[in-house]
């Protein structure tokens, strides 16, 4: 969801056997870009439900979320100001499929997210700052989040 330059993101660390699922976008605005499964909240939409949403769309990946690393706030590449919500969590269901602008996935220790290159991956240093929180175990519970009101 985008307002006044104000963009909305969730974004999802899926993990499995101590390494988490990276995509590689070829979107225009992140042209082989890795990152992990995310995209816009929309309009009127649950930021939890937003963020399996974005997981299933991008892999085929059905996820219970588990934790939340935390809120990140940046201007991103495109020059507008992100608010993003990352939360990890276990797959539960589906099977991997990418979505058309998904052109790779990788299942990556999470130590080695630190030493991709910068211009490997799509808004590096929030990358590398959600990394090192997983690194860290820097999990909080995603209670904090309650669910939107009908």
């Amino acid at each position: 969801m985008a307002q006044n330059g104000i963009v909305l993101v969730v974004s999802v660390s899926i993990i499995k056997d101590d390494e988490v699922l990276m995509i590689k976008e070829n979107k225009p605005s992140a042209a082989n870009k890795w990152n992990f499964p995310s995209g816009r909240i929309e309009y009127k939409e649950d930021i939890l439900n937003a963020a399996c949403r974005e997981v299933k769309e991008e892999t085929g990946l059905d996820v219970e979320l588990i934790s939340t690393t935390g809120i990140y706030n940046f201007i991103s590449s495109a020059g507008n100001q992100v608010i993003l919500f990352h939360f990890t969590g276990e797959i539960t269901g589906g099977s991997l499929n990418l979505e058309e602008e998904i052109i790779d996935s990788g299942w990556f220790k999470v130590l080695d997210l630190l030493n991709f290159n910068v211009d490997e991956l799509r808004e590096a240093s929030v990358v590398k700052q959600i990394a090192d929180s997983l690194i860290k175990k820097n999990f909080h519970s995603i209670n904090i989040f309650n669910q939107q009101i009908r």
